[in-house]
């Protein structure tokens, strides 16, 4: 799957972009006909020590779908959004096989 990743106010690192090309190619076990995939990593000028946000948005033929996840880490952050989006996919899967 193509994964587009945008950091900002941040550079990402090589492990971290490792550990999401990992995470989202396991998406490809719930639903198989997803297109592309964006990821978005943000850090907010707060004093929160949850101030790193993750967005991943999936691209599926005649639609897309977004989750937003509020973390400590952005490796925390971002399994909590691909296991968010894989119910999602799921639920997406069900609704079609309900249909044919």
């Amino acid at each position: 799957m193509r994964v587009n990743m945008q950091s900002v106010n941040f550079t990402v690192d090589g492990k971290l972009v490792n550990f999401i090309q990992k995470r989202m190619d396991k998406l490809d076990n719930y639903y198989d006909r997803i297109v592309s995939s964006d990821v978005y990593l943000k850090v907010e000028n707060t004093s929160v020590k949850e101030n790193k946000v993750v967005e991943v948005k999936v691209y599926v033929p005649g639609d897309e779908f977004m989750v937003k996840k509020q973390c400590k880490t952005f490796e925390e952050g971002l399994d909590n959004a691909v296991g968010a989006m894989e119910r999602v996919l799921l639920k997406r899967k069900e609704k079609l096989r309900a249909y044919i």
